[in-house]
């Protein structure tokens, strides 16, 4: 009889803990999902721009400006750095809205 209890027990008590990671998978998950049903995207608004000249490059353009690469991308989302070009206008100063 109390091999048979000791049997019970331990199912139970991985019952228990099945259920309790469970919900806790569950709380975090809507979390996660609650978070990004807000996210919206935001816009560029450029305030100063540079006209791209020969030779220069995305990074030379950050360095020279003082810009962090991750700023300078998101106020120039459609700028492709491969394909730069003389004259092409790049945002050096802006914010996001």
């Amino acid at each position: 009889m109390a091999k048979s209890n000791n049997n019970v027990a331990m199912y139970l008590n991985f019952f228990l803990l099945l259920s309790i990671l469970l919900i806790i998978n569950m709380a975090e998950s809507r979390l996660y999902l609650a978070g990004h049903a807000k996210a919206r995207t935001l816009t560029p608004t450029c305030v100063s721009i540079y006209g791209a000249e020969e030779g220069d490059t995305c990074f030379g353009i950050t360095q020279a400006f003082n810009l962090t690469s991750d700023f300078f991308n998101q106020i120039n989302p459609n700028l492709n750095c491969d394909q730069m070009f003389v004259g092409q206008w790049i945002c050096v100063n802006g914010f996001l809205s």
